[in-house]
């Protein structure tokens, strides 16, 4: 079975669709230039060492280049020997908040780009884990089913946006019954819930709700986001500080008695996330302490590298791109206008 060991490298194939459009708009820019100073055929063959269409396999030639370099960076590979080995671990789900007051300053660079940092963070120690993802705010999505695809969780985790949830609000009650309907309802444990929020806005069911999920055999984690003195919020309307119906800046204030309810409810820890280290260290010891469950599988142990190959291939086309010649005289207009 092929995979890439560095799954999140093939972004870089993004650049592709600007390069082509960046290429077109340089042929057309050429054309409509050629265009001026008369016949395009002609003026064409008035440049020494012209020769139809090599722009275009240079271009061609680049591309595919670049491709297989991308895919050589991001190490195509495949397991050669498959051996079951016994795997312990619990199922985690993380439910991130993701209201615009998350996108406040009062920890840098935002919250939810440091909520991010935490759950790479996080990732990045798991070993067995399954993971899912949960995004809410006035109401929830699942991202990603519980899974131990890593690399899946944060690819996704990377586009995550208020603009994901057009219902704003921070409806953390729905989270956790979401949650719920996530996990398996045939076991009483294994099951750990992280809640990342500033748990602005108050919900009357987080409580209940967390609760039946303690009730269900659901350790309930948070981590709370932001500061109790707050900050301003930014309006993509006005362009400037968010106002009240007032005319006073409104400011987001994360709220730790709530989130500390939750945790205390649901058995769980509540942390203030200021250094993300030690709060992922944090969070991944509370899970490694749990009761583990048998997640024996099937898992590559050697894998076979095609990287080499890709980059080979990649700097030959280079090299052939870089031979092609290219024109070395530009077309002489006289004072008259006439081609010389």
């Amino acid at each position: 079975m092929f995979q890439f060991q560095h799954i999140d490298y093939l972004f870089a194939f993004a650049m592709l669709p600007l390069l082509i459009v960046l290429f077109i708009s340089i042929v057309y820019w050429r054309k409509h230039k050629l265009q001026k100073l008369g016949n395009e055929r002609l003026v064409s063959e008035q440049i020494q060492g012209f020769i139809p269409g090599r722009n275009t396999t240079k271009f061609i030639l680049l591309s595919i280049a670049l491709s297989a370099i991308i895919i050589g960076w991001a190490n195509l590979r495949m397991g050669d020997k498959i051996e079951k080995t016994e795997r312990k671990g619990v199922d985690v789900i993380v439910a991130l908040d993701v209201s615009k007051s998350m996108l406040a300053k009062d920890i840098q660079p935002d919250r939810l780009t440091r909520a991010k940092q935490l759950i790479m963070r996080m990732t990045d120690k798991m070993k067995n884990d399954r993971v899912a993802l949960i995004v809410f705010a006035g109401k929830s999505y699942l991202q990603v089913p519980l899974t131990v695809d890593y690399s899946t969780v944060k690819m996704l985790l990377q586009n995550v946006s208020p603009d994901m949830v057009p219902t704003q609000g921070t409806v953390i009650g729905d989270a956790i019954n979401m949650s719920m309907e996530s996990f398996s309802k045939n076991e009483r444990k294994y099951k750990a819930l992280i809640i990342i929020s500033d748990g602005e806005d108050h919900d009357d069911k987080a409580i209940e709700a967390t609760r039946e999920a303690a009730d269900a055999g659901v350790i309930v984690h948070t981590v709370g986001i932001g500061s109790p003195q707050g900050a301003t919020l930014y309006d993509p309307d006005t362009r400037s500080v968010k106002l009240d119906e007032n005319g006073n800046p409104v400011v987001s204030r994360l709220n730790e008695d709530e989130l500390k309810s939750i945790a205390s409810a649901g058995h769980g820890t509540y942390s203030l996330l200021q250094n993300t280290d030690e709060v992922a260290d944090k969070l991944t010891n509370a899970l490694e302490s749990m009761e583990q469950k048998n997640l024996g599988s099937m898992s590559f142990t050697d894998f076979t590298s095609y990287f080499q190959y890709f980059l080979f291939a990649g700097f030959v086309l280079l090299f052939i791109e870089w031979l092609l010649p290219g024109t070395t005289k530009k077309v002489k207009i006289t004072k008259n206008g006439s081609i010389a």
